[in-house]
């Protein structure tokens, strides 16, 4: 990280060009309850590859930042990446279900809908 200019600072690294700091949390890799979180290849330019969260793993992570304190705006976070990505929506009601969040999966799924018709009408004036 220090080859391209980040500085470390404890667990985070900053770089003076971003307001924004990469953390590498200790493991293992966990949504809830559910630690066997497999990171999937992406495919960058010239061949790289990086590792990452698939979809349905970044909207459970959002998931349950909603679920478990609460955070609407992990909630929105969640059903843009619905919108945007084909998700496993039985893996998401299953794991809900798992961290007792039935109700929050609910909510989840009606905001989906919400934001899908506010699309279909396209900008208010």
């Amino acid at each position: 990280m220090a080859s391209i200019g980040f500085e470390r600072r404890e667990d985070q690294y900053f770089h003076k060009q971003t307001r924004f700091f990469v953390e590498f949390p200790a493991g293992p890799l966990g949504i809830g309850r559910d630690l066997g979180i497999r990171p999937i290849r992406i495919l960058m330019a010239k061949g790289s590859s990086i590792r990452a969260l698939s979809a349905t793993d970044s909207c459970r992570d959002r998931l349950a930042a909603f679920f478990h304190w609460a955070d609407r705006q992990s909630l929105g976070a969640a059903v843009e990446i619905a919108l945007r990505h084909r998700l496993d929506m039985k893996k998401i009601r299953s794991w809900s279900e798992s961290e007792g969040a039935s109700q929050g999966f609910t909510t989840f799924t009606r905001e989906i809908e919400r934001a899908r018709k506010r699309n279909r009408r396209g900008p208010s004036t």
